[in-house]
């Protein structure tokens, strides 16, 4: 059990990277020294209990147990949780306070069982993916496109749940570099465990050209194989639920696949974002992801690399 709290590859809570998730964690480790400590007490009250009270008698003036028991049972425990509750509300203050009018705005909605992300100004989409400048506080505004979800990055941000009708806020900060996996944290179904998302948190530049890539046309094909893809896949079903900007294809049932090619992984964290995958994912989604709303699609052998040739050159 404790080897597999060791165990790489997990987001933790314990690890953050960000201001918000920092004081999660700073109130945890205080919580558990508290723990640890009140522990201790306790055994070793129980130890002399057992051990030399049984040894030998000890006189106990009058009035001794009750002020032991008022002082340990109650002054002690309410000195300790006043000033618990003292820290979390200088937590919560601080976990409320978000960024200012001019920073970027990041629209998230839930779906069963993907994320839809959005930038406010910029007209393309995304899904499963959003990017945040290093050392800046960025808001993320979150709905649910039908039950109940929750936005959780544990590195760097406490959980918001996406509630039916309302939009909810929150925000994200990174002190350093890298990619922050996200996931669902209320449990919306059969995929619950496969609605990941993931955070990319970079400098200022490549985050202003990210944006210029969200808000512009797909890449056009680049070669005979592509274009055939690209027309499977204006002329077969897959344009009535995806969109792709720039093209004819402005379906808005699935995620928009404009950039499907660099994503991080194929069905909200379900496989890997690779050849074999996306055939097996595009021939029959259900074997990977069972429950999700695309249904198999009948696309020819002869087509099939060609499809997978244009979305992956979509990047």
């Amino acid at each position: 059990m404790a080897l597999t709290g060791c165990a790489g590859g997990a987001p933790s809570a314990l690890d953050p990277a960000g201001a918000g998730a920092a004081r999660v964690a700073n109130l945890w480790w205080l919580l558990f020294w508290i723990s640890v400590a009140v522990f201790a007490e306790v055994m070793a009250l129980l130890t002399w209990a057992l051990v030399f009270r049984r040894k030998r008698r000890v006189r106990v003036r009058h009035g001794q147990p009750l002020r032991f028991v008022v002082v340990a049972g109650a002054g002690i425990p309410l000195v300790i949780l006043v000033a618990v509750y003292a820290v979390g509300l200088r937590d919560l203050a601080a976990l409320g306070d978000g960024p200012g009018p001019d920073a970027p705005t990041i629209e998230v909605t839930g779906h069963k069982w993907w994320w839809e992300v959005r930038v406010q100004g910029v007209d393309g989409a995304t899904a499963n993916e959003l990017h945040i400048p290093v050392g800046e506080k960025v808001r993320v505004r979150l709905r649910t496109a039908d039950v109940l979800h929750s936005f959780w990055v544990p590195q760097l941000m406490p959980k918001t749940d996406l509630i039916a009708g309302e939009t909810r806020e929150t925000w994200l900060h990174a002190e350093r570099a890298g990619s922050y996996r996200g996931q669902c944290a209320e449990y919306c179904g059969t995929q619950h465990a496969h609605m990941a998302f993931l955070v990319v948190a970079e400098p200022r530049p490549d985050f202003d050209a990210w944006l210029a890539r969200l808000g512009t046309p797909a890449r056009p094909p680049q070669t005979d194989a592509q274009r055939r893809g690209q027309q499977a896949f204006l002329q077969g079903s897959c344009a009535g639920c995806h969109a792709i900007r720039g093209t004819g294809a402005d379906g808005r049932i699935g995620p928009d696949l404009s950039d499907v090619g660099s994503r991080w992984s194929i069905g909200a964290g379900a496989v890997p974002n690779d050849g074999g995958h996306l055939g097996g994912w595009i021939a029959n989604s259900q074997t990977v992801k069972p429950g999700n709303y695309m249904p198999p699609q009948q696309v020819g052998a002869g087509q099939l690399p060609d499809l997978i040739a244009y979305l992956q050159s979509l990047k």
